[in-house]
């Protein structure tokens, strides 16, 4: 772990495809961890992004999940079914945007917010 440095913004969204691409194929984090003969704590630390994934064992989860490592570090598009969501939150502002919508509590703004979003993309009804 790096202490109380911030987590490096490549790690976090390899993370986040390990996570989502391990959910994708119905995998627990149990069952990678034992596919990769670590700890499922250690799996936790390489999804949020805590621990870097070395080479070789970004290229075992690969494996382990069906898909290249290029695909875990966002560098080729993914196998098929990948969610189209992957590719519009590499948009610049997309996570933040997501953060703030989720922080948002009350349903009926979230839903203002998401019909403005609409209007301003031109998708609106």
């Amino acid at each position: 772990m790096r202490g109380l440095e911030a987590a490096d913004p490549l790690d976090v969204a390899t993370g986040a495809r390990i996570r989502l691409r391990r959910r994708m194929q119905g995998m627990s984090q149990q069952a990678l961890a034992e596919r990769l003969d670590v700890s499922f704590q250690q799996v936790q630390k390489y999804e949020r992004g805590a621990n870097r994934v070395s080479a070789s064992t970004l290229v075992r989860i690969a494996e382990a999940l069906g898909c290249s490592a290029g695909w875990l570090l966002g560098e080729e598009p993914g196998p098929s079914g990948e969610p189209d969501c992957l590719r519009q939150l590499s948009e610049p502002g997309a996570a933040e945007l997501l953060a703030a919508y989720a922080a948002i509590r009350d349903a009926a703004a979230r839903n203002a917010l998401l019909t403005l979003a609409r209007r301003l993309a031109g998708t609106a009804d």
